[in-house]
């Protein structure tokens, strides 16, 4: 297999991945940023961002991707649509389909996924009614009754998306109040279209070829109903994608990699930012001050391994 041999390897392009490769290439390190999917990560699940500073009103997610994967390239980083099936810590290699990278110093920034309900009919009745993503798929559910499950941020964000094209939308939170921001829940009390059930969890998807219905329980008083519907969306969290470092560095139990200040990974010259790492905040914004901070950490070890 070949070997390509760099100062950096960093593992994701969404926006810490992103900010890494931009602070990489300002300090001129030899940097590629694999990537498996597309540049954005999981933030181009998400339509417009409105509280990334210095977009008065929101921006498009897609452009703001664009503009910072230009501003990445415009500095000599090349992103590889390669997935990282391994990593070795000891010397700092990552092994791919089709090739080995080698560096002098690692950053993992492979986001996280969306967590699943593993309930009765969400996996066979995916891509028939049950998604994930609200931006990919709304204009689908047109003039359809829909349900999403959960109760932050993202549910309230998605919710009011999906209300441009559905009938009807349907939160429905295991908890008596959502835990959304206090303006995206005004947002949401305005909308006609959103009603809610709370203190409920849904055990059940049902359809024959798509979507019908949904079990629903009450967790206070047990009982169950059933509602009609034609789309269930899930916002329930995220798990890391970190599969491929299991035993490798130190994560908590749900596999969030658990680093210090500055980023640094419990392996000598791994670090962590992003979504993939244990931390309060789960934002772009954030992901990017990740970013920055790794980068910049990876530099003074490369440098200091140097001289």
């Amino acid at each position: 297999m070949n070997l390509s041999t760099h100062d950096l390897i960093i593992i994701g392009a969404g926006p810490a991945g992103l900010t890494c490769g931009l602070y990489a290439g300002r300090s001129r390190l030899k940097t590629v940023i694999l990537e498996k999917m597309a540049p954005g990560g999981r933030l181009l699940l998400t339509e417009t961002i409105e509280n990334f500073p210095g977009f008065s009103g929101g921006i498009a997610t897609a452009d703001l991707v664009r503009r910072m994967q230009e501003q990445v390239e415009s500095l000599g980083i090349k992103i590889e649509p390669l997935e990282a099936l391994e990593v070795d810590c000891r010397d700092k290699s990552v092994k791919t389909p089709s090739k080995t990278y080698s560096a002098q110093a690692i950053i993992i920034a492979s986001g996280a996924k969306p967590r699943r309900l593993n309930i009765p009919g969400e996996e066979r009745l995916t891509g028939k009614g049950v998604s994930y993503c609200a931006t990919c798929d709304a204009p689908l559910f047109k003039g359809k009754n829909i349900l999403i499950v959960g109760g932050g941020n993202a549910v309230a964000e998605e919710a009011l998306y999906l209300a441009r094209f559905a009938t009807s939308v349907n939160i429905i939170h295991r908890r008596g109040e959502l835990r959304a921001a206090g303006i995206l829940q005004e947002k949401l009390e305005a909308n006609k279209k959103i009603n809610f059930t709370l203190n409920s969890v849904v055990e059940e998807i049902s359809g024959a070829a798509r979507v019908e219905s949904v079990r629903v329980k009450d967790v206070n008083t047990r009982k169950e109903s059933l509602l009609a519907c034609e789309g269930v969306f899930i916002y329930i969290g995220y798990e890391p994608d970190t599969v491929f470092l299991k035993d490798k560095v130190k994560m908590d139990e749900a596999g969030f990699i658990i680093t210090d200040e500055n980023m640094a990974a419990s392996q000598e010259g791994i670090f962590a930012c992003g979504d993939c790492r244990k931390k309060l905040l789960y934002q772009a914004i954030t992901a990017c001050a990740d970013g920055a901070i790794a980068a910049e950490s990876a530099y003074k070890y490369i440098s200091e391994a140097t001289t």
